[in-house]
C-alpha cells in the first residue's frame, strides 16, 4: 500500500543544485549560475531569461514503484535535465505503486523571487492519518525553483488536503490535486487552485459522494469551495466531481463539474467561472453554464460530460487598455452528433468582468467546412488549449486559436490514432481556416493504433504542446512530447517541431507515459 506518514511545507532547507546529483542529466557544461533569479521570462525554473520545458511521466516507474510517476525539467540553454519525482533529495515522501506523481502540474512564481516554481499533483497518493491508510487522498507537492536550477536540493512543501487548508479534512479517495491551475492575479500576488474531484460534501444529514471541491489559495488566503457554498453556481449531488477541470488567468478562474445533473440528465455537466476578487475571503462567484444555458449550443444530455476539460486566455475588447475579459474553452468529449455516440464537441465562450457572458463559436466534427468528419467514439473535446498569441493588443481573429482533442479519431487505416483540430475560434465560419493534424499529416511520427493522439495538450502565446503519452509507434513507445509554433500550423513559418521523449536529447531511456498534459 502507498503510505505516508506525514506531509509538511518548507521540509528541504536551500542547498546548491550540483548536476552530478541524482536525477540530472548533463546535456553540455553549463555556464557559471547567476547569484539571483532574473524574472520575466515564463516557465524558467532557474531565472536565467531562457524558458524551461516541462515533461510528466505520471506512469513512470521509480525505485521499482510501478506508477509512481515522475516529472523531467529540461533546462534551456542545454544546462540539463533535472528529474523530479517521490525520490528526489528534500521530497517528503517516497515513490509508491499508483501514487501518478505527475497526473497533474503547473508553474508559477509562488515565493516571488524570479524563479518559476513547479507544482505536482499526485492525486493517488495514500495519506496515513491517525493510524489509519487513506487511499488516493492525494497530495500536491510545490518544487521551487533557484538560480542553481530545480530538483535535488530544491526547497520542496508538500500537502496533503489538511495540511494545505486546516480548514479541510484529508479523506480516502479525494483525489486532491487530480487538477491544478497556477498564475498571478491581476495585482501580480500568486494564486494556487487545487481539484479535489472525489470530495464528498455533506449538506444537511446527507452526504454527497464525489460531489468535489476545490482548495483556493491567493497571498494569504486559503479556503475550500464547494457547490453549497453562496453563491457557487450548481448544486450538490452524488458525483458531481466539481474540481475535475481547471483553467484560469490573472482575472478569472474556472471549474469544471463534468458529473453535474441538469434537470433528469445524469454526466451532462456544468461549468462555475469565478473572479479573483475575494469577497469576505472567497474568490467571488461570476456565472455558472452548462448546455441549458442560454445561448449555449445543443441541450443538456445525459452524458455529455460538458465540462470535462476548461481553458481560458485574455481578451481585450476595443474599449480597453488591458485584457479585461477572458475567452472559456468548454470540451464535452460525450456530446452525441445526431446518431454518433460520443462524437464530441466543444464551445467558447466570452465572459466579461461583470459575469456577462456570450457563446462566440461552438463546433463539433460536422461543422460546415470543418476537416474531416465526426464518428461515434471521437470524443472531440476530451482537452482543449486556447491561446491569445498577441495578449498586448486588442483581440482579433487572427490572434486567437483553439487545439481541441479527438483522442478516439480514426485514421483511413488506424483506429483510434487520434487527432487534434485546430480552429480560429474568433472567425466568422469556424471551418474556414480549420485544420486536423495527427502523427505523420501536421505532427511528426507515425500514427498507431491506439495512440490516443489528443488527449493532452496545451497552449501557450507562441507554442502549441502536444502530448502522445500512450504512443505505440516504435521509438516513442514510452511517450512523446511535441512542441510546435503556433505560426507553422499556419503555415506562415517553418521553425520546425521540437520532439521530446525518452532515450533523444539527453533524457533518460526510461518511463512509461511522458508527454502527461492535463
Amino acid at each position: 500500500m502507498r503510505t505516508r506518514t506525514h506531509l509538511a511545507g518548507g521540509l528541504a532547507g536551500l542547498a546548491g543544485l550540483c548536476l552530478a546529483a541524482m536525477g540530472v542529466v548533463t546535456l553540455a557544461s553549463p555556464p557559471a549560475v547567476a547569484a539571483t533569479c532574473t524574472a520575466g521570462t515564463s516557465n524558467d525554473f532557474n531565472g536565467d531569461g531562457v524558458t524551461d520545458t516541462v515533461l510528466a511521466d505520471p506512469d513512470a516507474t521509480v525505485n521499482g514503484a510501478q506508477k509512481a510517476g515522475l516529472v523531467r525539467v529540461v533546462l534551456g540553454g542545454g544546462k540539463g535535465v533535472s528529474e523530479i519525482s517521490q525520490a528526489t533529495t528534500g521530497m517528503p515522501a517516497t515513490p509508491e505503486a499508483g501514487d501518478g506523481f505527475g497526473s497533474a502540474y503547473d508553474t508559477y512564481d509562488a515565493d516571488g523571487d524570479g524563479c518559476t516554481d513547479l507544482v505536482v499533483g499526485t492525486p493517488f497518493e495514500d495519506v496515513v492519518k491517525g493510524g489509519v491508510n487513506l487511499v488516493d487522498a492525494g497530495a500536491v507537492y510545490v518544487v521551487h525553483g533557484s538560480a542553481t536550477g530545480i530538483g535535488a536540493g530544491s526547497v520542496i512543501d508538500g500537502y496533503s488536503q489538511a495540511v494545505f487548508n486546516a480548514n479541510s479534512t484529508t479523506e480516502a479517495y479525494d483525489w486532491f490535486g487530480f487538477a491544478i491551475k497556477a498564475g498571478a492575479n491581476a495585482s501580480g500576488t500568486p494564486y494556487l487552485v487545487i481539484g479535489v474531484p472525489g470530495e464528498n460534501v455533506p449538506v444537511g444529514s446527507t452526504t454527497y459522494a464525489d460531489a468535489g471541491s476545490i482548495e483556493y489559495r491567493q497571498g494569504t488566503t486559503t479556503i475550500g469551495v464547494t457547490e453549497k457554498d453562496p453563491g457557487v453556481p450548481g448544486e450538490v449531488e452524488t458525483n458531481d466531481k466539481f474540481g475535475y477541470s481547471l483553467a484560469g488567468t490573472n482575472r478569472y478562474f474556472a471549474v469544471g463539474s463534468p458529473g453535474e445533473a441538469i434537470g433528469t440528465a445524469e454526466f451532462a455537466g456544468g461549468v462555475a467561472v469565478f473572479s479573483h476578487t475575494l469577497s469576505s475571503g472567497m474568490p467571488t462567484p461570476l456565472l455558472g453554464l452548462d448546455q441549458n444555458s442560454t445561448g449555449i449550443s445543443g441541450a443538456a444530455e445525459a452524458g455529455d460530460g460538458f465540462g470535462s476539460s476548461v481553458s481560458m486566455t485574455g481578451y481585450r475588447p476595443s474599449d480597453q487598455t488591458y485584457n479585461s475579459d477572458v475567452l472559456l474553452a468548454i470540451g464535452m468529449p460525450g456530446e452525441d452528433v445526431g446518431t454518433l455516440a460520443d462524437a464530441g464537441a466543444m464551445v467558447v465562450v466570452r465572459v466579461q468582468p461583470s459575469g456577462a457572458y456570450t457563446q462566440v463559436t461552438g463546433a463539433d466534427g460536422n461543422s460546415t467546412d470543418a476537416e474531416g468528419d465526426a464518428a461515434a467514439g471521437d470524443f472531440m473535446g476530451q482537452r482543449v488549449a486556447i491561446a491569445n498569441t498577441d495578449s498586448t493588443v486588442v483581440t482579433v481573429s487572427a490572434n486567437v486559436r483553439l487545439a481541441v482533442g479527438e483522442p478516439g479519431k480514426d485514421t483511413a487505416t488506424v483506429k483510434d490514432a487520434g487527432a487534434v483540430h485546430i480552429f480560429r475560434p474568433l472567425d466568422t465560419a469556424i471551418g474556414a481556416a480549420d485544420k486536423e493534424l495527427t502523427r505523420g499529416s501536421g505532427l511528426p511520427g507515425t500514427a498507431t493504433a491506439r495512440d490516443y493522439t489528443g488527449i493532452a495538450l496545451g497552449a501557450g502565446n507562441t507554442n502549441l504542446y502536444v502530448g502522445v503519452p500512450f504512443s505505440k509507434a516504435s521509438g516513442t513507445s514510452k511517450g512523446v512530447l511535441y512542441v510546435t509554433r503556433w505560426t507553422d500550423v499556419d503555415g506562415t513559418t517553418s521553425v520546425g517541431t521540437t520532439t521530446y521523449q525518452p532515450g533523444a536529447g539527453g533524457l533518460p531511456d526510461a518511463g512509461a507515459a511522458l508527454g502527461a498534459i492535463r
